[in-house]
């Protein structure tokens, strides 16, 4: 594991073109191993010494001290997404619209198409199927019984969607995705998909250096404590986990990050307003699951 001085420099070499992008994140995760913590190594631990105060910022608690993050870095394949994006949105926004035959040739190699049942006389969709009358089908628009309902081809609809991207057909999810994820889409998002594929392929490099760049600029501002305070144990985990700061008119009780101040501190009326939203959250939690339903 890179120490703070290393990924600093390992980020400027890339800035610089002085180093390839596939060469900086092998070194950046050489020697990385599954559960391995930063504030573990003893560079960590040297700077830490260096900057943690001896009391909680925010209580003022002398106990347990630790420093606390107000932000974090995020998984390296969030910001790759986060930059395929916007790569995508100017692929689409500057790139004339794909072929038609290209874009049947995509549906029919990756999709698996699942057609909405119409009336085969006024070809309204969804005809009820009914379980002891025959014919099966009753048309609930047109009144027609038949046995069978008929089906738009895969190149119908393809057709419609190129003429009017506003159709209902064309905004109806009847292709299954054939990898593992077999995520149900209709064409609209099956021309977006097509479009990301090209733009991750014409941009690889670009979108890659710049996800990476932007991994390695957090993870720099996270060890460098820049966004740090110190806090006890107790506002440490209320912060982390519970998602709440303690309140800074009373010093007292708790409140969440959103909140100006705590329950108590508020006025009256609204303090009893929010008391009794409480309560009533209390008792549906255990009616539920008295119910078994929660």
């Amino acid at each position: 594991m890179l120490k703070y001085d290393e990924i600093i420099n390992l980020r400027k070499q890339l800035m610089n073109d002085e180093i390839a992008l596939e060469t900086a994140k092998n070194l950046f995760w050489n020697d990385f191993k599954e559960g391995q913590r930063t504030w573990h190594t003893k560079d960590w631990k040297e700077r830490r010494a260096k900057v943690i105060k001896d009391h909680c910022e925010i209580c003022g608690s002398t106990e347990t001290l630790t420093l606390q993050h107000l932000s974090h870095p995020k998984k390296y394949y969030e910001y790759e997404k986060k930059i395929t994006n916007k790569y995508t949105k100017s692929y689409i926004d500057s790139t004339p619209i794909i072929q038609k035959k290209d874009f049947t040739k995509h549906v029919i190699q990756n999709y698996e198409y699942v057609p909405i049942p119409l009336c085969p006389n006024c070809k309204s969709r969804y005809p009820n199927q009914r379980m002891r009358k025959t014919p099966k089908y009753l048309c609930t628009a047109c009144r027609n019984e038949f046995a069978e309902p008929v089906y738009k081809q895969v190149n119908e609809l393809i057709d419609l969607f190129y003429e009017n991207k506003e159709l209902i057909e064309v905004h109806d999810k009847c292709f299954i995705s054939k990898d593992k994820w077999k995520n149900q889409h209709n064409l609209l998002q099956a021309m977006y998909w097509l479009q990301r594929k090209h733009s991750k392929i014409k941009n690889a490099d670009e979108i890659g250096k710049e996800a990476f760049m932007q991994f390695l600029e957090d993870t720099i501002k996270y060890l460098s404590f820049e966004d740090t305070i110190t806090a006890c144990k107790k506002c440490a985990y209320r912060y982390d986990i519970k998602n709440m700061e303690l309140c800074p008119k009373c010093k007292t009780y708790y409140k969440g990050i959103q909140y100006p101040t705590c329950i108590q501190c508020l006025p009256d009326e609204k303090r009893e307003a929010a008391l009794e939203k409480i309560d009533f959250g209390k008792k549906m939690k255990e009616m539920h699951k008295n119910l078994g339903i929660d």
